[in-house]
């Protein structure tokens, strides 16, 4: 799904509100979704779903666990990718940190 950006509006508060709306909640009440997926060449991805808050703190949650799975990694379209099935490390991760993560698909 993409998401529109406005380019332009008229409204002086529209700016107000969507910092209003963009705002960071509690780790403990994420609830983020870990899935496995397989690409081409028998590559395989752990995804990282469900994250609300901000780009910026997506980052640095991305960063903190690329730094914990000792593996590369990317932050796209709102989900974090880490290079190989590195599930069961992100899950107890993510719940030391106080979010509530689960195992997803395959």
């Amino acid at each position: 799904m993409k998401k529109r950006k406005i380019v332009f509006s008229t409204d002086p508060s529209y700016r107000d509100i969507v910092e209003q709306n963009i705002r960071a909640i509690d780790n403990q009440d994420q609830e983020l979704r870990v899935w496995r997926q397989r690409l081409g060449g028998g590559r395989i991805v752990s995804i990282i779903k469900g994250y609300i808050g901000t780009d910026e703190d997506l980052k640095i949650l991305g960063k903190q666990l690329k730094s914990q799975c000792s593996s590369g990694g990317s932050v796209k379209n709102g989900e974090i990718l880490i290079q190989g099935d590195h599930r069961d490390k992100i899950v107890n991760f993510l719940n030391e940190k106080g979010y509530k993560a689960k195992t997803s698909g395959g």
